[in-house]
């Protein structure tokens, strides 16, 4: 190529890294500014249609002053009795709060247990304090600590939403550090480059700038949400994504440059011919896969499915852009001290060599034994609880809000301080309340009162009962005594009585994750398929990809019901946990399969069926192998935030994509397509090239 012609033909890459520079420049900052626009307050968390979000809606026109209560718990220290004089201390401490910075309104007075071993009271906090919130619960705990031979405890709203800023905390710096670094490690000992784990990390980087900047405008103007849980999936998403994506794609421009003898353009120009398919059906998957998100009724899966497809999109366009310029401006030296040579067969491991002699020599065997461990683990999904995370594991580490808690339940009802929540008619109010509090499981039910007076606050001609049940909020049993209260209530003649409240929503919740499933999965599972197809151009092969890839969704689920039970000693699951673990195993597990058959069929082409499996598996192993590893590695860091969700998300992810990436795509599809045979490509002309 002529000296004027090599110039031009760099110009562009040139230009493109200079715009992607830009990018970063101008949008990298916030990638640590989505805090600013993230919500965490309950509703995200809650269904838009249930009776429990309608309570919560009818609740704020109960609301005199809006204020973020917090329930003090005193008991006796060092395991001895309250003295005399604690009830009076108490009060006496709660009434000096009144015009303290960050109170509003006056606080409650104290009141006993039943069993005489603890007091409890209420100091409502203004709900704009922000981030000096746990200032303010400070404050709090300061002035209510002098009452003589007690120890006293934070816990409701106010203390909930501090532990959970303090979970989240650590979302836009640690979380995204360990990430990087974690990617960038590994990289350098698979590739042993200097220069091209660098330039992946970069790649990736600038994708999670551009990707939280659109989320950002997006949510400062109310189109989208975005949740702690959100924010932290988002910026796991995008740097495994991504750097999956430019591992193929470096892969193969390496191939390309070997076999042109370092001619960089024309390199480049194939490999991205090869690549371009592949990596955008992959995208496409994921894509799709969360936008099927909206049709659920949780508001924080509606959340992520909008979101994470943005990020998914800025993750392809780096590597299609980004990284195929630095490449080209790089050549050989992007993979120093290593030397591309001129086919993959001549660089793979001598591993994958034997693996691809093994399927190619026995695949039934291989198939079988596969499928059978498979199998085995997939028999215990079904053990998998996933009705909620009781209360006092919610947070991974101690939190005071749950220690606070533990000890309310110790000495007043089960329900107490997390009441079940009745909205009613007025003139039903007495009718209700009787009604509610001859229910089994019930302790007692109380007209909210205006302030001030023993007579019932009306709000729009409905009143608000508190009914405290005698389980535990987060118990099974109080589920079930929410589920009899709405019975017998709305048999209540013109009450036109809803129920809501903590156990409630987490009744809702529950019902609606299961009812999300049966419909989101399906749709998912459609989606999919129609890519494949499209892409393979076969019918019968497509069909046994999604298969195996929910095989391996059940026997993740199977592996996760046993470790999460018998090593984190979690007892249930979050009600969306199965749901995420679909969506994002199914369209990540169908992305390796795809890097995987779309070379087999490019192989298959030129050499036939049985060889084409051969050279596809030696061809893509290395790459793959290392691409899983290093989306496991990816999403295993959000392990450091400390919620049990986010801790089970991490671990059925990571693992489920080691077992698709070592067994499912080395193993059993290819060991499958060997042994079917060109039958496999069905009805596509390929079935005649044995």
């Amino acid at each position: 190529m002529s000296t004027p012609l090599r110039w031009a033909s760099r110009l562009l890459p040139l230009l493109v890294l200079v715009v992607w520079l830009a990018v970063g420049g101008a949008f990298g900052p916030y990638a640590g500014r989505l805090g600013e626009v993230a919500t965490n307050d309950q509703a995200a968390f809650l269904p838009r249609s249930a009776e429990s979000t309608r309570v919560l809606q009818a609740q704020e026109a109960f609301r005199q002053e809006e204020s973020l209560p917090v329930v003090v718990v005193w008991t006796a220290g060092s395991g001895g009795a309250l003295g005399p004089s604690a009830r009076t201390d108490a009060t006496r401490a709660l009434a000096s709060l009144k015009g303290a910075d960050g109170v509003a309104g006056t606080p409650s007075p104290a009141f006993p247990s039943e069993d005489g071993e603890a007091l409890q009271g209420v100091v409502q906090l203004r709900p704009d304090l922000g981030d000096e919130l746990p200032a303010a619960l400070d404050r709090v705990e300061t002035a209510l600590s002098g009452v003589p031979g007690t120890e006293v405890w934070l816990g409701g709203p106010a203390a909930s939403q501090a532990d959970l800023r303090d979970a989240f905390a650590g979302i836009d710096g640690i979380l995204l550090a360990v990430a990087l670094v974690t990617v960038l490690v590994i990289l350098l000992l698979v590739y042993r480059s200097v220069l091209l784990p660098l330039v992946i990390i970069v790649g990736a980087v600038f994708a999670l700038a551009l990707a939280c900047a659109l989320v950002y405008v997006l949510a400062d103007h109310d189109v989208v949400r975005v949740d702690g849980q959100v924010q932290g999936i988002l910026s796991i998403l995008v740097i495994g994504a991504a750097t999956d994506y430019a591992l193929l794609l470096a892969a193969r421009y390496r191939e390309e440059l070997g076999a042109r003898d370092g001619d960089r353009v024309p390199a480049m120009r194939a490999a991205l011919r090869q690549s371009f398919g592949p990596v955008l059906a992959s995208a496409a998957t994921v894509a799709l896969g969360l936008l099927a998100l909206l049709l659920s009724d949780l508001t924080n899966n509606r959340a992520l499915g909008p979101v994470g497809a943005i990020g998914i999109a800025c993750a392809v366009l780096s590597a299609l852009t980004f990284l195929p310029a630095v490449l080209v401006l790089l050549g050989r030296a992007a993979y120093w001290p290593a030397r591309p040579k001129a086919a993959a067969g001549d660089e793979a491991h001598p591993v994958w060599r034997k693996v691809a002699a093994l399927v190619d020599r026995t695949p039934r065997k291989v198939w079988a034994g596969s499928l059978a461990a498979l199998l085995a683990c997939a028999a215990f999904s079904f053990t998998l609880d996933s009705r909620g995370v009781p209360l006092d594991e919610i947070f991974v580490k101690d939190a005071p809000s749950v220690a606070a808690q533990a000890r309310l339940g110790e000495h007043f009802p089960g329900g107490a301080g997390n009441p079940a929540v009745v909205i009613a008619g007025a003139e039903t109010a007495e009718t209700v309340r009787a009604a509610a509090e001859a229910v089994d499981g019930v302790d007692s039910a109380t007209v909210f009162a205006a302030p001030g007076t023993r007579q019932p606050l009306v709000a729009d001609g409905r009143v608000r009962i508190d009914v405290t049940l005698q389980d535990a909020a987060d118990s099974d049993a109080a589920k079930r005594t929410v589920a009899d209260l709405r019975g017998a209530l709305h048999a209540v003649p013109g009450a036109d009585a809803l129920v809501g409240g903590f156990t409630a929503q987490r009744y809702d919740t529950q019902v609606t994750a299961e009812h999300d499933r049966k419909v989101i999965v399906p749709v998912v599972l459609a989606i999919i398929l129609v890519i494949l197809v499209g892409l393979l151009r076969s019918l019968l092969l497509p069909v046994l990809l999604v298969a195996t890839v929910g095989l391996n969704f059940l026997a993740t689920l199977g592996v996760s019901a046993l470790v999460f039970e018998h090593v984190f000693g979690f007892t249930g699951t979050d009600a969306a946990v199965p749901l995420y673990g679909f969506v994002f195993l199914v369209a990540l597990g169908v992305d390796y399969n795809i890097f995987l058959m779309s070379r087999v069929r490019e192989e298959t082409a030129l050499h036939g069926t049985r060889e084409g499996v051969r050279r596809g598996l030696v061809a893509t192993g290395g790459v793959i192998t290392s691409a899983g590893v290093v989306l496991a590695a990816t999403f295993a860091a959000l392990g450091v935030i400390p919620l049990a969700f986010l801790v089970q998300i991490a671990f059925i992810v990571s693992f489920g994509v080691l077992l698709d990436t070592l067994v499912v795509r080395s193993l059993l599809v290819p060991a499958l397509v060997r042994d079917i045979g060109a039958a496999v490509w069905w009805p596509g002309a390929l079935r005649h090239r044995p």
